[in-house]
């Protein structure tokens, strides 16, 4: 396996994309419930993409020089921030899953793929 292309379970942004394009459901996972501090709801969201098949593949963050080259699975903090990431898929709504533990899955439909 050339772990430059793709390492296992894991993909970047882009790949995400691609793969949300193509018809992999995203899957947002509740990891801290969502808590009101001052005008916005914090909390921690992760992402996966989940093929038909059952395929899954985590979202983490780019490498870079600053992370020493780690992977480190990417963690949204806001509710803003988990709705931007999926608005910048080209996703028309998002169902953010607000409790710890659960999850939601959505995918892009035929209307959402036309305006990303």
């Amino acid at each position: 396996m050339d772990w430059d292309i793709e390492a296992p379970n894991v993909v970047t942004e882009a790949r995400f994309r691609e793969l949300v394009e193509s018809g992999y459901s995203a899957e947002l996972l509740c990891q801290e419930s969502a808590h009101k501090k001052g005008p916005s709801y914090y909390g921690v969201w992760i992402m996966r993409v989940v093929s038909d098949e059952g395929v899954e593949k985590l979202l983490v963050t780019a490498r870079t020089r600053t992370t020493y080259n780690d992977i480190k699975i990417r963690e949204f903090k806001t509710i803003t921030g988990v709705v931007s990431f999926l608005i910048g898929i080209g996703f028309s709504h998002a169902d953010v899953p607000l409790e710890k533990g659960q999850r939601t899955t959505q995918k892009l439909a035929a209307t959402d793929k036309g305006s990303s």
